[in-house]
Order: structure tokens, then sequence, then C-alpha cells
């Protein structure tokens, strides 16, 4: 059962929502911000204790609305029966202290995209995650703006290059990009790999960082070598 509460503000409008979890047997509390960027609509979630849910830029509020409400229902598990009909909750705004955490996020995001800043420094709520996601994850956290580092790179901080597919799976299921600037894992021959917003923001984030113009020139010739050999890259190296 999830109790819906939006209100409109200056810089966006948030969603205040409760959701209860029986399986979990506890409370779960988010709230959710849609704005506009020059890059297109940003989707953010954060509970109390840091932000959830990044959702890249979209063309429009509609599309990063439905991938807020996506995002919540395979996070939370919502289900209703007896004892949910039986609990009784207040859940005003207020009492989600979520309001600092999004503002501090937008900010940051709209700050980052303008290139005026090089990190995004806000609290993140990563439970629900596996260990090996958040050794994944941490890693990601460590490589610096400007730089990009290698799926076997990122594998060989968290146990070793056999790792390196399980790595791909874990950069697929980063909730936070840009917080976790997954945008910086390419391929050791420097082609782009694969990227949750697309390709296309992957290449845009990474020549905002200046960081494209030293991969291009590695990812043409390997490309050129595949295609002379009838081959195309690896997607993970």
């Amino acid at each position: 059962m999830t109790r819906r509460t939006t209100r409109a503000t200056p810089e966006g409008e948030i969603d205040f929502s409760a959701s209860r979890s029986f399986v979990a047997s506890r409370l779960t509390r988010h709230a959710s911000r849609v704005f506009r960027t020059p890059w297109g609509w940003v989707g953010l979630s954060a509970s109390p204790r840091g932000v959830r849910t990044i959702i890249l830029p979209k063309a429009s509020r509609r599309e990063v609305e439905r991938a807020l409400a996506g995002r919540r229902r395979s996070t939370f598990d919502v289900r209703s029966s007896q004892s949910d009909a039986r609990v009784r909750t207040n859940l005003e705004p207020r009492t989600l202290n979520c309001g600092p955490i999004l503002r501090a996020a937008q900010s940051q995001i709209m700050a980052f995209l303008a290139g005026q800043r090089r990190d995004i420094a806000v609290p993140v709520d990563l439970s629900g995650r596996s260990a090996f996601q958040r050794r994944v994850w941490r890693a990601i956290r460590r490589i610096p703006y400007g730089r990009a580092r290698s799926y076997k790179w990122v594998a060989s901080r968290v146990g070793g290059a056999r790792y390196a597919r399980a790595v791909g799976l874990a950069l697929g299921a980063n909730p936070v990009p840009l917080v976790i600037p997954c945008h910086r894992v390419v391929t050791s021959g420097g082609s782009l790999g694969g990227f949750t917003g697309g390709r296309r923001l992957k290449r845009r984030l990474l020549a905002l960082e200046g960081t494209l113009a030293l991969l291009a020139p590695a990812g043409k010739r390997r490309e050129a070598r595949g295609k002379r050999m009838g081959m195309f890259p690896a997607p993970v190296s």
C-alpha cells in the first residue's frame, strides 16, 4: 500500500511517498523530484538516508516520471495484506526529511552538467544492493574527473579479471549514475562500451570532462582493425 503526496516547488515537483513492505517488516519512506536541465529532464528519488535513484536526462518529464515509477516498483516490495489493512500511518511531507538531500542533489547535478563541478557529493542510500555491487561502485567512485578506466581495471579491484562480466552487470544496475560515475568505465581498447543512459549520453559526458578526445583515436584504430578483419570490438575487456 502506498500513500502519495505531491508538492510543487520553484525547483520542480516533489513526490512524497511511503511504501510499506511486510517482507522487510519495516516502513520505507522516499521522496522524488523531477526537474529540467539544459541536457533534458532529470529525476531523483531519496530516502532520509540519501539519494536512491538518479534518472539521467530524458526528452520529457513523462519519460522521467515513468522511469521513477518503474524504479520504485522494482525496489520496494509493496504487498497488500490483512496486516496492511490494520496499519495506520500519518506521513506528512515534513516527516520524510528528504528535501535537503533532493535540493543538494539537484543543485550539484545542475552545476556538474554545466561544467561547474567535478563531483556530486551527496549521501546515497544503497540499501538492498549486494556486497559485490557495492565493491564495484566503491571502485568506480575512485575514478577521478577527466579520467577513464577499463572494465578490466575495475575487475582487478574487486577480485580479478574473471569478474569483468560481473562488473558490467553491476554497472548496469548502478542506481545513482553521476554520483557513481560509471560513464568513466570504457573498454581496454578505448571504445565506449555500454551505458544505461545510452552511448550518445556517455559520449557527451566524457566530452564534458575532456576525456573523449583522448579515447577516440585508440577506439577508432581498434574499430578499423576489427572491420578489416570482419570483427567488431568486444563490449567488455
